[in-house]
């Protein structure tokens, strides 16, 4: 099994000792983020957040279950 490592964006925010852990991973994503909370509104920041937490997330591209079929007429 793969061993993976959480994104900045999946962390809890709620949790201090996750978020600890989240500013020890990436120390500089945490300083921007800090930075960016100064200088934003509370609600220019979250709709920021919620916006780089959904580019974060792998895209996911359904294969494809059945075969293309040619109808013959």
């Amino acid at each position: 099994m793969k061993n993976l490592v959480k994104s900045f964006y999946d962390f809890n925010r709620n949790s201090p000792q996750e978020r600890q852990e989240r500013n020890q991973l990436y120390p500089e994503l945490a300083k921007f983020h800090i930075a960016l909370r100064e200088e934003m509104s509370e609600e220019e920041y979250q709709e920021f957040f919620r916006a780089e937490k959904e580019a974060s997330r792998p895209l996911m591209i359904p294969t494809q279950t059945n075969p293309t079929q040619w109808m013959r007429m």
